[in-house]
């Protein structure tokens, strides 16, 4: 072993000498493409005082003349410092592999399969530890809803190994920044900060780029982080959002310690023959080094790539390749390459196991002996899950874990590390520390102040809002065992509709795959489906329905329960009611009456008239007429069979219909949770604040049949549950007569008169 470290010191001086040599060239070049203190023009969108054409035709000759000048600068110089060292010319041509130093970073590849035989560690020293409490910083570049659902899956695997603080930089389209902004403020990490970055606001900054890969346009935004990312933030690593890590992130980021000289990106060799160019016929690449890099991950030393002027080191490179090349395959992974061809010592080759590349036909097996010689696993082929690769099996199992892992586990402390004050936290905290444990309805209690991890449009959705303002969004929620239901209620209504999905991580993925194989479902685009994490030991029914309800993008909602088809038509007929009772200026709440049938297969009845001889036939009946005639007797059915206009009725003890409302009506009270009194005291605090309940005539929904839920079984069979429900009850009537006054009593006589 002694020996190994004492030729490794020999090679380490050899290796020394050579190294001023790329740096002596890029301080040549750099102080030659800037003399006189007056930068290359580097954009083409920079306006000129003459004519257009004639700007962008004079600027382009001066760009090509300037590009052939310093490439013949640079192979001189290179061709002299080398002879002065007596090693031959070092310029080659062509995509061809050269060998560097691993001690600089810039080791083949073959050197670092060796390293991997060896234990994945070569280093005669100990590898620099990263202090406990060092915030490692991350960069994400994240946009859309699909993107959006990769990110929790690489950040899940990102927390499991992590012993260290976090921060997380996300550079997020609109969409993703709702997102996952309101996922991380319900997940509530310790010692994990995440701070967004506009990604709208970058695209000018890269749209002059032609790019053809999938990724479209953010495909590009790792170019510019050192303008985007704060000016203090000396490092940072770099993640595609198809990435998994299987160990401590805190060993990729030590690896800056080994950055030398002028290294400032740390890459992986790409693991396919692409920047070869020999994978079809006349295949012609961006230029690269070798196999050149692939940008799946990335460390970036930020501090010096701002020094060296890295935004217009990357923008002339860019311009003067897409003279020939016209566009990108590959999007800023082309462009690192082609600048790393040109200044091949700004790179340190990170060992190949930190970027385990699974696409079809690469060399990602030599990356790994064993099981524990993995380190980052990179779905970067299109097909992601579906790559062929001898050990594929076992990869997506890995994948699997964390996409379906409890995140609520990984709410762990980092002891012995000090973490940012969080005003959210701390209110929970004293919420709970003012609860009495040894009450026996605390487990109800505090389900109120339970924060539930959710991730909003867990699929594609788009809405484009009516001109008239009369659009209505069917609001509801629902749990695993009613995810059947989905498919009906989106053939009986057309419009509108936003869900709440209370799933644990697995569900969640069953859903997915049950959503993304319906016909029915991956046609409609204006569903919104929330997805709100369990927690805890009861349904949050009415929390559920609040989500739902606050992320509507319509005027109005039709507050509904998911066991209920709506008739076929009544979305149209409500937009019409909005309009002729003047929604807009009243607070009036709209009643859908609510029927049921006791069959599965039930002939939906496609009018009022039909409805009607049904009912006569015993084939429906009003809705729980058999066990809770109070909850819709206030509807008033005898009157409805024969009405013709819209009519108005009182509240009375228990009345729970289903309404029409603004979507600035009351949100739900969350002390109630599971089965009783949930949809009873909102419409009790819709009556305090003065709405006027009025009966559509000629609309109805009718509730289909289904087996109990867990809830009411626990309603039924335990008294402390009941107990604990008529507490809640009391206490909530009790601060509706402290927030409503003297108005408000009338609910506690009707209460104790029911």
């Amino acid at each position: 072993m002694l020996g190994i470290c004492r030729g490794r010191r020999k090679f380490l001086a050899a290796s020394l000498t050579i190294l001023f040599v790329p740096a002596i060239t890029w301080i040549y070049l750099f102080a030659g493409s800037f003399e006189d203190g007056k930068p290359v023009s580097l954009s083409p969108l920079e306006s000129q005082p003459h004519s257009p054409r004639y700007a962008a035709s004079s600027q382009r000759e001066s760009l090509e003349i300037r590009v052939r000048e310093v490439e013949e600068e640079n192979r001189i110089l290179r061709k002299q410092l080398s002879l002065a060292q007596g090693r031959g010319p070092a310029h080659r041509r062509g995509n061809h592999s050269r060998t560097y130093s691993m001690e600089e970073g810039t080791g083949d590849s073959e050197s670092l399969r060796a390293g991997i035989v060896a234990g994945n560690s070569s280093e005669c020293g100990q590898q620099p530890a990263v202090e406990k409490c060092e915030t490692i910083h991350v960069a994400i570049v994240c946009a859309g809803y699909n993107a959006s659902r990769d990110v929790v899956t690489l950040v899940k695997s990102v927390l499991f190994h992590r012993r260290n603080p976090l921060h997380f930089h996300l550079i997020a389209d609109a969409i993703a920044k709702q997102i996952l902004a309101t996922l991380f403020q319900t997940w509530m990490v310790p010692a994990v900060r995440i701070d967004f970055y506009d990604a709208d606001e970058l695209k000018s900054e890269v749209s002059w780029i032609p790019n053809k890969h999938y990724s479209g346009i953010y495909g590009l935004m790792k170019l510019v982080l050192t303008k985007t990312l704060p000016s203090n933030l000396e490092r940072v690593i770099v993640l595609d959002t198809d990435i998994t890590f299987a160990t401590d992130i805190a060993e990729l980021w030590a690896v800056f310690h080994k950055f030398k000289g002028q290294q400032v990106l740390g890459l992986v060799e790409n693991q396919s023959d692409w920047y070869l160019g020999n994978l079809w016929k006349n295949h012609r690449p961006w230029p690269a080094l070798g196999r050149g890099y692939n940008t799946g991950v990335i460390l970036l030393l930020l501090d010096k790539l701002r020094k060296m002027k890295w935004e217009q080191m990357w923008r002339l490179t860019a311009e003067r390749e897409l003279m020939s090349m016209l566009s990108t395959s590959l999007a800023d992974q082309d462009i690192f390459n082609a600048v790393i061809k040109q200044n091949p010592f700004l790179v340190y080759q990170l060992p190949c196991f930190w970027n385990v590349q699974l696409s079809d036909h690469t060399r990602s097996e030599q990356c790994y002996r064993d099981v524990s010689d993995l380190k980052v696993i990179h779905w970067n082929s299109p097909k992601k899950l579906r790559v062929k690769n001898k050990h594929v099996e076992f990869f997506r199992n890995l994948y699997l874990t964390f996409l379906e892992y409890d995140g609520n586990l990984l709410r762990r402390e980092l002891f012995g590390c000090p973490s940012e004050a969080d005003v959210n936290s701390e209110n929970l905290q004293k919420q709970l520390s003012e609860l009495d444990e040894d009450d026996l309805c605390y487990e109800f209690r505090r389900e109120r102040f339970t924060v539930h991890r959710t991730h909003l449009y867990f699929l594609h959705y788009e809405y484009e809002p009516a001109s008239d303002n009369t659009d209505v969004t069917l609001v509801a929620q629902l749990s695993m065992d009613r995810l059947q239901m989905l498919e009906a209620i989106c053939k009986h209504w057309e419009g509108p509709i936003s869900l709440a999905l209370y799933l644990s991580d697995a569900e969640a993925q069953q859903f997915l795959r049950y959503a993304q194989g319906s016909e029915v479902l991956m046609s409609r685009h204006n569903v919104g489906y929330h997805i709100v994490y369990k927690e805890g030991q009861f349904y949050p029914v009415n929390l559920l329905r609040n989500v739902a309800m606050k992320h509507i993008s319509t005027p109005y909602m039709f507050l509904s329960d998911i066991d209920f088809l709506p008739m076929y038509g009544l979305y149209e007929y409500l937009r019409k009611s909005v309009t002729q009772l003047d929604l807009a200026n009243t607070k009036k709440a709209l009643i859908v009456p609510a029927f049921e049938t006791l069959r599965y297969r039930l002939s939906f009845p496609k009018s009022k008239a039909e409805l009607l001889s049904m009912l006569d036939m015993g084939t429906l009946f009003t809705f729980r007429y058999h066990v809770w005639t109070k909850g819709h007797a206030p509807t008033n059915f005898a009157k409805w069979r024969t009405a013709t206009t819209p009519y108005r009725v009182e509240w009375e003890a228990d009345f729970e219909p289903y309404v029409v409302v603004r979507k600035d009506c009351p949100e739900y009270d969350r002390r109630f949770v599971g089965f009783g009194w949930n949809k009873v005291a909102h419409i009790m605090e819709l009556d305090a604040q003065e709405y006027e309940f009025t009966v559509l005539p000629n609309a109805y929904m009718i509730h289909m049949p289904h087996a109990p839920s867990f809830d009411i079984t626990k309603f039924r069979s335990n008294k402390q549950y009941r107990i604990c429900l008529k507490t809640l009850k009391e206490e909530f009537q009790q601060d509706m007569s402290r927030h409503y006054g003297f108005a408000a009593l009338k609910y506690l006589t009707a209460e104790n008169n029911s």
